[in-house]
């Protein structure tokens, strides 16, 4: 599911959507209702959840008895509403409707009988009036919100054939044309040639992959219809980033989708062979998220946060370089953002990223963090002026060094305020407001910036605040005069303590201004002739300020230039190593390969011996056995000669037998 889907808009329309989601899923659709079953819609381990996540958003923790009689059912429903501790009541609801949508991700447009339209809160003093739109040949009404607004804009609002132009700092709705794309949120938008691209998104629970375009200068709305290539329809996801690059790409980057890859993945599509495809990446490649953000600088994408597909939150810090298509994880210094998905990022003087807002599964922030592209190290400067609410979800886009933020949601309802940082002094102003409930005050729009006769538009569209919307809304900021005004207006002490507070990365973001600062101060002092006295002490200070910033970049660059020194030396002393460690290890794959033969000889040895020592004991039976024939015959020869003799002298055999002595011999007698 989508990361913003997950949250559901951190809660823009909790109680209404909950409650119908309740109604659907068979648990009643009030907070007085109980949940006396499991419904039977979907299978036992998601009702169970469900029945838990119901009882802690209505009753809170679990605090009755464990079930003394033997029962699976009552055993299992306690088990699984006593496992959720603590949890708040807005967390269960929330995780409530995600594990809903899972199971059932067309339950919304099934069950418009239990959702109930987002009442949208006037104050009685804005005298709200409205003012009539033409759109496919219907009228649609647009809230003003500063009294006679709708008149003005009969007067200021001028349509020049192939667009409008407004009135600064207010958003106005053109008259867009055409078929429009369906509603979603948490879509990518992107603007080439004058046209802003509008792929994939979520609209009541299921992910998009349609591709849509309006023409900035006709408004006119058109589906793209996209060949299909060798690998076929490219998968609905939202969430995604989505960035033009080399004037005819488009590149869509990470995503939640339903069946999510193991990591993060960039596709493809050329305007001009309207094909998708995946593109092959080297090194190790971050793991598939969503929510996260992805900023452009030069030819280097920079990929940080968003919320991966075990619902984790993360923190990590990516490179791709578009050249080569490598993938490098940063080893950063400081302390990093907590994790988080749905914030905003800009880079600023192609040096330092700034990460602002998002949140966590039950926690918005507002919290403002730059990460030196140069030191690898991340900071949390000072903020100063009208600092933003805590929001997630909400849309930026820069013009100079101004950052704008549009909508954005806080757990309770959606932010109607439209603000702009000043990256340089790190000071936030509000430029204009809507109503509560307008379709400007969002979460998961998209922001663009366009032009019409030099001067800069942005262009709003689509997003959720309890309904999902289509519409288009454009804003002309007068931010070159806000910016110089600001510098009149804000005391410059303040700045200066912002800056001191700040990380050393942010005081070289003053010090590489020092040119366009004193360039800011000559402007005012022409602009401004009545003011002289003041621009005069104005200057004065910056000027002490500025010496003040040299010595201290002086400083930080000799203290840089020996860093570098000793990197160098570090550098040389590692690739000896490296080489010594080489011939070391071939040198060991050559003793190996010595001993190896080695010990072969010696097993052949061992075998030779044994085979000897075999016959060596075959040899000793033979001649054991040798020795025992000759004995024999020894034996049996010994025995015959005296037979022999014995034969030769008597008279045989017979007579030994009869007693007849032996005859004497003649010559004896």
């Amino acid at each position: 599911m989508s990361v913003t889907m997950e949250r559901l808009s951190s809660g823009l329309a909790y109680p209404d959507r909950f409650y119908a989601a309740a109604a659907y899923a068979g648990f009643g659709g009030s907070p007085n209702s109980s949940a006396k079953g499991v419904s039977s819609k979907f299978s036992n381990d998601a009702a169970l959840l469900l029945y838990a996540l119901y009882q802690q958003a209505t009753v809170g923790p679990c605090n009755i008895p464990k079930p003394r009689g033997w029962s699976p059912v009552e055993q299992s429903k306690w088990t699984s509403w006593s496992g959720l501790g603590n949890m708040a009541s807005t967390e269960a609801m929330r995780l409530f409707v995600k594990i809903l949508e899972e199971e059932d991700p067309g339950w919304y447009s099934r069950a418009s009988h239990f959702v109930s339209e987002p009442v949208v809160d006037v104050e009685m003093h804005h005298n709200p009036k409205v003012e009539p739109v033409a759109e496919n040949g219907h009228t649609k009404s647009m809230p003003a919100e500063n009294g006679n607004l709708s008149e003005t804009q009969d007067k200021d609002v001028v349509s020049e054939g192939l667009g409008v132009v407004s009135i600064y700092d207010q958003w106005v709705a053109p008259p867009v044309s055409g078929t429009l794309p369906k509603a979603r949120y948490e879509h990518g938008a992107a603007v080439c040639d004058d046209k802003m691209y509008i792929f994939g998104g979520n609209h009541n629970g299921r992910y998009l992959n349609d591709l849509q375009v309006l023409d900035l200068r006709s408004w006119m709305w058109a589906k793209v219809n996209i060949q299909l290539g060798n690998e076929g329809p490219v998968t609905p996801c939202a969430g995604h980033s989505l960035i033009p690059w080399g004037g005819s790409k488009l590149l869509s980057i990470a995503g939640h989708s339903k069946n999510p890859p193991e990591t993060l993945q960039v596709k493809e599509f050329d305007l001009q062979t309207c094909t998708w495809s995946t593109l092959k990446t080297y090194g190790k490649p971050p793991v598939s998220r969503g929510g996260q953000s992805v900023t452009l600088v030069g030819s280097t994408l920079v990929i940080f946060g968003g919320q991966d597909a075990k619902r984790s939150h993360l923190n990590d810090l990516h490179i791709l370089d578009l050249e080569t298509m490598t993938w490098d994880e940063m080893d950063t210094l400081g302390v990093p953002p907590s994790p988080r998905s749905d914030h905003a990022a800009a880079v600023h003087a192609e040096r330092y990223l700034l990460i602002f807002g998002g949140g966590s599964h039950a926690t918005c922030f507002n919290d403002l963090h730059v990460f030196d592209l140069r030191t690898m190290e991340w900071s949390r400067p000072i903020q100063q002026g009208e600092i933003p609410s805590p929001r997630a979800g909400h849309a930026s886009l820069t013009i100079g060094e101004n950052w704008f933020i549009v909508g954005g949601g806080d757990n309770k309802s959606g932010v109607s305020e439209t603000v702009v940082l000043n990256m340089s002094t790190l000071v936030w102003s509000v430029v204009t407001s809507v109503q509560r409930g307008a379709p400007l005050a969002s979460e998961g729009s998209s922001l663009v910036l366009s032009s019409f006769s030099g001067e800069d538009i942005l262009v709003s569209f689509g997003g959720y605040n309890g309904r999902y919307n289509n519409e288009v809304n454009i804003l002309k900021p007068s931010h070159k005069s806000t910016l110089q005004s600001k510098l009149m207006e804000t005391p410059v002490p303040d700045s200066v303590t912002a800056v001191q507070n700040a990380t050393n990365a942010t005081r070289d973001v003053e010090s590489e201004l020092e040119t366009d600062q004193e360039g800011k101060i000559r402007e005012i002092v022409m602009d401004n002739a009545d003011s002289e006295p003041m621009i005069k002490n104005v200057g004065e200070t910056h000027v002490h300020l500025l010496a003040t910033l040299k010595a201290e970049k002086e400083e930080l660059e000799l203290s840089l230039n020996k860093e570098k020194m000793q990197t160098l030396e570090l550098k040389q002393e590692l690739m000896e190593a490296e080489t010594r460690n080489t011939d070391l290890y071939k040198e060991l794959q050559s003793v190996r390969g010595q001993l190896a033969a080695e010990q072969s000889r010696c097993f052949k040895l061992e075998v030779d011996v044994a085979e000897f020592r075999q016959k060596l004991q075959m040899l000793d039976t033979l001649q054991k056995e040798l020795e025992l024939l000759r004995r024999q015959k020894a034996a049996s020869e010994e025995a015959a000669l005296s037979a022999k003799q014995r034969r030769n002298e008597g008279g045989g055999v017979w007579g030994w037998l009869a007693g007849t002595p032996p005859t004497q011999n003649v010559n004896d007698a």
